[in-house]
């Protein structure tokens, strides 16, 4: 399975991100996740500090692009495989600076992703 960062990780029951990261960890992906509060969402911690993940197969956002901006050169030294931008984060900067380091990105719904069979 496909280790997966969440990067806007939040505690609140009704948030997207919340809602990923339940349903990665229903489906057997390994997942970390990173947010401002710290805490535990299916038994993942949410990480409050950059952590140097290894083996990050795909990143998927739930942060505006502005606020993006301060975690480029972290996401991209991660070196992941793709990046998933979900509605309401789509970002064409960060697009080319991914394209620039070889890194996939798609402008999707990790939720419906996952529903389909296509995560």
């Amino acid at each position: 399975m496909k280790k997966t960062l969440v990067m806007g990780a939040s505690l609140k029951p009704n948030r997207y991100s919340f809602m990923a990261v339940n349903r990665l960890v229903t489906a057997g992906h390994d997942v970390v996740a990173f947010g401002l509060r710290s805490g535990e969402i299916a038994n993942v911690k949410i990480d409050t500090e950059l952590l140097q993940y290894n083996d990050i197969d795909t990143v998927t956002l739930y942060l505006n692009p502005k606020n993006q901006e301060a975690y480029y050169e972290y996401i991209i030294g991660l070196k992941p495989k793709r990046v998933i931008f979900n509605p309401g984060t789509e970002n064409p900067v960060f697009y080319e600076m991914l394209r620039e380091n070889n890194i996939q990105y798609e402008v999707a719904c990790t939720l419906v992703l996952l529903s389909i069979g296509e995560y």
